[in-house]
């Protein structure tokens, strides 16, 4: 056998055992994944979603100013799926970036019904959390991104048959995808896109995140190159006599939980 053979048999044994080890730390590290992180812009509803998955009910809440973890045990699964609410502030929202390698998804959460008032605020945080997702690396699985258009229950319609929470959705998708596309233009003509006097402006403008596949590039998230988006509808009432009502508001994010966890 020569040895211009043996190096490319060399570097072939090489290559598949590389293979072998990021397929298998993959499943390692996708067995252990029993994480749901909660994140998203103060007063957005959060604390409300998590106290809603724990205690089966709202709890009246203030602005968190350190992160909440508590479990949650469901029927049918043999270890229980840890709840972390991350608190909103700018100076501490990016505590997410620690439970980034054990998060199985991401809840984003958006407040249905001032997204289109707070949209600069809520679409430039959702881009550091593109942006972290985006830097994961290749050896580790992707969480999944679900951005919650929550409060549903408010939205405003003509009719009283409306699907509020489809309504929702279809209102915070839009608003952020428009958005996020006015970001990575403005990134990609050298124009700044975050408020004046930001201490940190120059480290987001160098952000990424948001290629996407497709003709243009266009953001969309159905071909963000960063992973799984869902969007689901979700809402919770403040008052414990209707838990009935509270539990079937959050039914979707509760149903995305029991089938992928």
């Amino acid at each position: 056998m020569s040895s211009q053979t043996l190096i490319l048999a060399s570097l072939f044994v090489a290559i598949i055992s590389i293979a072998i080890f990021i397929f298998v730390s993959r499943r390692k590290s996708r067995a252990k994944r029993n994480l749901v992180v909660l994140i998203g812009p103060s007063n957005s509803g959060k604390t409300a979603i998590f106290s809603s998955l724990v205690y089966g009910h709202a709890v009246p809440t203030i602005t968190s100013m350190q992160a909440n973890s508590s479990f949650l045990d469901l029927p049918g699964k043999r270890d229980p799926i840890q709840i972390v609410d991350v608190p909103g502030h700018p100076r501490l929202r990016d505590q997410f970036k620690d439970f980034l390698s054990s998060a199985k998804a991401l809840a984003f959460v958006v407040d249905a019904n001032t997204a289109s008032r707070n949209t600069a605020v809520v679409a430039e945080h959702l881009h550091t959390v593109l942006d972290a997702i985006m830097a994961i690396p290749p050896s580790q699985p992707l969480p999944t991104l679900l951005i919650l258009a929550h409060k549903c229950d408010l939205i405003k319609t003509s009719s009283l048959s409306a699907d509020t929470s489809a309504l929702a959705v279809t209102r915070v998708q839009t608003i952020l995808e428009r958005e996020l596309e006015r970001r990575k233009l403005s990134q990609s003509g050298g124009m700044g896109v975050e408020a004046l006097g930001d201490e940190n402006n120059n480290e987001k403008l160098n952000m990424g995140g948001l290629d996407c596949r497709g003709p243009g590039g266009t953001f969309k998230f159905e071909n963000w190159e960063g992973g799984e988006v869902v969007f689901l509808g979700t809402s919770v009432q403040s008052s414990r006599s209707d838990e009935k009502s509270v539990k079937g508001s959050i039914a979707p994010l509760m149903d995305w939980i029991e089938e992928n966890m």
